[in-house]
């Protein structure tokens, strides 16, 4: 990535890609990132983002109005904590066999964890149920899905992907941030069959939003509950 600047917006220069329009993005972090036509030169892509300017002055603010609602978590009992779009209190808990279980409409945290390792060890705790469960969930998911979009990817893997929700690279590798177990099913099923559309369309052209269609018509209400709510789904 090439970092650049038309005026007072910064952003992220990426690899040109085969389609005819450039597409810019508002990351999770709120960077921008900008990918052209693969012919385009840079200052070819400084005049689009120039001419986008109004419309990525608007996105960020809302960004930031959404991501000024982001909720604090503290690691105490009683505090909320989510998976699969429902909310679960915290009960730290003593002489437990595991690091943390979800059981009985609670997730209960070794306390242990927290007096010796702090928020960070407790932190880690969540990112390894969330991945392992993760792992389970979304290759089930993409398994449905994957016959239905007409595609075979090769490997899927849970992660932290840092500002971002999922990733498909162009050989078929997918990738899904571990964070996506805070979501509700349907918003998962969103971001896998997204992620899986792109072994056709590896960009936000009109052609990939129709492969997105096809298999899921109400796709947009999904992309707009995330758009409003990823800043909450954090620890």
């Amino acid at each position: 990535m090439n970092a650049r600047r038309v005026r007072d917006i910064d952003y992220q220069l990426l690899p040109g890609s085969e389609r005819t329009t450039t597409d810019i993005v508002i990351e999770r972090d709120g960077k921008i990132a900008v990918r052209p036509p693969v012919d385009y030169s840079p200052e070819q892509v400084d005049a689009v983002v120039e001419s986008k300017r109004m419309w990525i002055y608007r996105n960020l603010a809302e960004w930031r109005d959404l991501n000024a609602t982001a909720v604090v978590r503290e690691w105490v009992n009683g505090e909320t904590f989510l998976y699969l779009g429902r909310s679960y209190r915290l009960s730290l808990v003593t002489g437990k066999s595991c690091d943390l279980k979800l059981r009985e409409g609670r997730f209960c945290l070794d306390r242990k964890l927290i007096d010796e390792g702090g928020p960070e060890a407790a932190k880690t705790a969540f990112e390894e149920y969330y991945t392992d469960k993760g792992l389970d969930r979304i290759s089930k998911r993409v398994g449905f899905y994957a016959s239905k979009v007409g595609v075979t990817p090769i490997s899927i893997k849970i992660k932290d992907m840092s500002y971002r929700w999922a990733n498909c690279t162009k050989n078929g590798a997918l990738a899904f941030h571990w964070k996506c177990m805070m979501a509700p099913p349907k918003v998962i099923d969103y971001i896998v069959i997204h992620e899986l559309c792109h072994m056709h369309h590896h960009n936000h052209s009109d052609a990939f939003w129709n492969e997105v269609d096809k298999v899921m018509p109400d796709y947009r209400e999904r992309k707009e509950w995330l758009k409003k709510n990823g800043a909450n789904l954090n620890l």
